[in-house]
């Protein structure tokens, strides 16, 4: 893996300029790994009265039961005071709440503390949000509006519909002149997804050859990371399968290293490459994590205890296709360390070239109109 050198390589901060703070939900209870989960929660809150109501929504300084919030951008939830609202549940949107977690989200800015409207304003089809991360993973790439506690978000577009680009002014025109080829913003992404650094530099080549090995690495690890498209399958004998059923409600994982196999409680499902299991982003092993996350149980008498009773099919096939992403993940790693990439386009000859430092507007939001967006209370918002 690239490690943290001092030859002038520039910043990720100046090659993708527009960045927005992780999302701070304040409450766990709005995401869960199955929307029906969320239903019935938003079902018990909207039955609770007075104080009951205020409790279960578990309030904090920037959101209680009686906060005047606007709609979040596309999102046609009531504005009116949770403690009068009475209309039916938000439909739960895929989010990404924790690296390679994909679970479903209630998008009522009433129940978000802060929930970065800016970012929602940019979330379809053609977006990617780019996520700074921990050592092993320093940069993690979705599809889906990110809510995991991570570093900045940087959205690849500054606009709906893969519109404007979030790079410095001139770069790409920058790189195609030195490497003599077209250059895409998903190109850019997919390069720094394989050179980035732990400190979030971005070393830049000249060398075609290269340049090319290194996008096509990225563009690898994105389709495992976004996973759209044909589903990623391991070889025959290796892809992963249920030997012994799982039960209705595991409890424990465990990894047998010479079976190579993952035990929950007792259920087996095997065969799990050892890179897999040991796959971390920082401290947290992934797989481990993922489970936990679905049987950890709620205090009683709050709505985080309202969960499914069984473990559901869906979660198998989601474990199974996680397994085989990071196993795939972990050969990417491996080739990622091999690249042997030396800064020969510094910051110092883009700001030479004009390209750096980004103008100040490179940094903020895009005005973004596509969305009619209602106030508190049903009042319109002004943008």
């Amino acid at each position: 893996m690239p490690g943290v050198t001092h030859d002038d390589a520039p910043p990720l901060a100046d090659l993708m300029p527009w960045s927005v703070a992780p999302l701070r939900l304040g409450r766990g209870w709005p995401t869960a790994p199955v929307p029906a989960t969320l239903k019935a929660r938003w079902d018990a809150l909207r039955k609770a009265e007075g104080t009951d109501r205020e409790t279960l929504f578990e309030p904090t300084r920037a959101r209680t039961v009686r906060s005047a919030v606007a709609q979040l951008p596309g999102r046609p939830t009531g504005t009116e005071r949770l403690e009068q609202a009475t209309g039916p549940c938000p439909d739960p949107v895929r989010v990404l709440t924790a690296p390679f977690d994909e679970q479903w989200l209630l998008p009522d800015h009433r129940l978000i503390d802060t929930a970065r409207p800016e970012l929602w304003r940019v979330a379809d089809d053609r977006q990617i949000f780019a996520v700074e991360s921990a050592e092993g993973m320093p940069l993690l790439a979705t599809s889906l509006l990110p809510t995991l506690r991570a570093g900045r978000i940087r959205p690849l577009y500054r606009r709906p519909g893969g519109a404007e680009p979030n790079l410095a002014p001139g770069l790409l025109d920058h790189l195609a002149g030195r490497l003599g080829r077209d250059v895409t913003p998903p190109d850019v992404l997919a390069w720094a997804l394989a050179a980035v650094r732990t400190d979030h530099t971005v070393p830049l080549t000249e060398d075609p050859d290269l340049w090319s090995r290194g996008v096509a690495l990225g563009h690898r690890a994105l389709w495992l990371m976004r996973r759209d498209g044909e589903r990623p399958k391991l070889p025959g004998g290796r892809r992963p399968y249920v030997r012994a059923p799982l039960p209705a409600r595991p409890l424990t994982i465990r990894y047998d290293p010479e079976e190579e196999a993952l035990h929950l409680d007792e259920g087996r499902v095997s065969p799990v490459p050892p890179q897999a299991w040991d796959f971390r982003t920082g401290e947290v092993g992934v797989l481990e994590a993922w489970f936990t996350s679905r049987t950890r149980q709620g205090e009683p008498g709050t709505l985080s205890a309202i969960a499914p009773t069984a473990w559901p099919q869906q979660w198998t096939s989601e474990l199974l296709e996680l397994i085989t992403v990071l196993t795939l993940l972990a050969d990417v790693r491996t080739q990622r360390a091999a690249l042997e990439i030396r800064t020969q386009i510094t910051a110092a000859d883009l700001t030479t070239a004009g390209v750096l430092p980004p103008p100040d507007t490179a940094r903020k939001p895009a005005s973004v109109l596509e969305h009619t967006e209602e106030g508190p209370a049903g009042q319109l918002t002004l943008l």
